[in-house]
């Protein structure tokens, strides 16, 4: 497989920890997958905030064979201009459809390049009301640890750039290698809920709770065709009263968190087993291939067969 170019820009005063993560996460942690250099305004090295500096491997034209971007947080983003070239290299590499990424204050680059326009996207919490009002074209909630789109990421302040990454290595090769990277740098691998804050979709423990139970039973008979009326049967209880109870307990309506699961074992199935995508459509309870892979593409962005072959490098470890 070949290495997908990340390229981390460093900015005068970039702050250690943002621009260490990457190349801790990716160069470090993943090498197998990710060529991972480092560029500046002019390949001259770069002042580190707090003091020292940093050597990188080059100027702005890295970015020109760049698959993804990542631009670390700078002191003082919003007060600052960057110098023009900064930002015709990153609205140019965000043209060509390379997957750009901030960390923390980051962000001030990417929406003086035009990146963030049209997106609700978020930064440190200090600093969300000056990224608004400076760009109004921008939605900015500061309750977002990792906002944006598959192809334009944006995280909060400090570590909320290593959620950023691990899920950028869950994209890309799998649960498996995500989860063995968080082993490696000692931090939780969380899954995102569509593109907003990263916190984990657990079921409820079984027990005395009627949606609990109705949880547990869903799971065990995802391959079967499921109604609402089958859950509500099941836990003895109307219709209209269980989906309403259900959605106040899990903040979505049963048949929507019947697919996300459905789409997670169907992520898993694809990287953890050899399984033909007919055998896991008929066991996820998405009956056809052909609607497996039009409702995984909706929900991840890619084929099944894009997710398993992204997910070789995670098996092969």
């Amino acid at each position: 497989m070949a290495r997908h170019r990340l390229v981390v820009v460093l900015l005068d005063e970039v702050l250690p920890l943002d621009y260490a993560i990457p190349l801790h996460v990716f160069a470090r942690e993943a090498p197998e997958a990710y060529d991972v250099v480092t560029a500046s305004v002019d390949g001259r090295p770069v002042p580190v905030a707090g003091g020292t500096s940093v050597v990188p491997d080059g100027g702005l034209d890295l970015l020109r064979r760049a698959r993804t971007v990542i631009v670390p947080g700078y002191a003082d983003a919003a007060g600052r201009r960057l110098p023009g070239m900064v930002v015709r290299a990153l609205a140019a590499a965000h043209r060509r459809g390379a997957r750009m990424i901030s960390i923390c204050s980051g962000a001030f680059a990417l929406a003086e390049a035009g990146v963030l326009d049209g997106l609700t996207v978020t930064t440190h919490w200090s600093l969300c009301d000056d990224l608004a009002a400076r760009f109004p074209a921008v939605t900015v909630d500061q309750s977002l640890l990792v906002a944006g789109t598959d192809a334009v990421l944006t995280s909060g302040g400090v570590t909320a750039g290593v959620d950023l990454c691990l899920h950028v290595l869950h994209s890309d090769l799998g649960a498996a290698a995500a989860r063995h990277v968080s082993r490696r740098v000692v931090m939780a691998s969380r899954a995102p809920d569509g593109q907003r804050q990263f916190v984990e979709k657990k079921v409820v423990p079984p027990g005395d709770d009627v949606i609990a139970r109705a949880q547990q039973w869903m799971l065990t008979a995802m391959g079967e065709n499921l109604s609402v009326r089958d859950m509500a049967e099941r836990v003895t209880m109307a219709e209209r009263t269980f989906h309403r109870r259900f959605r106040a307990r899990t903040g979505v309506p049963p048949l929507s968190w019947l697919r996300e699961q459905r789409i997670a074992r169907a992520k898993e199935l694809l990287e953890s087993s050899d399984l033909p995508i007919e055998e896991i459509a008929r066991e996820v309870g998405l009956g056809s291939p052909a609607n497996l892979r039009a409702q995984f593409r909706r929900a991840t962005n890619v084929s099944p067969s894009e997710h398993r072959r992204l997910f070789a490098f995670g098996r092969a470890g």
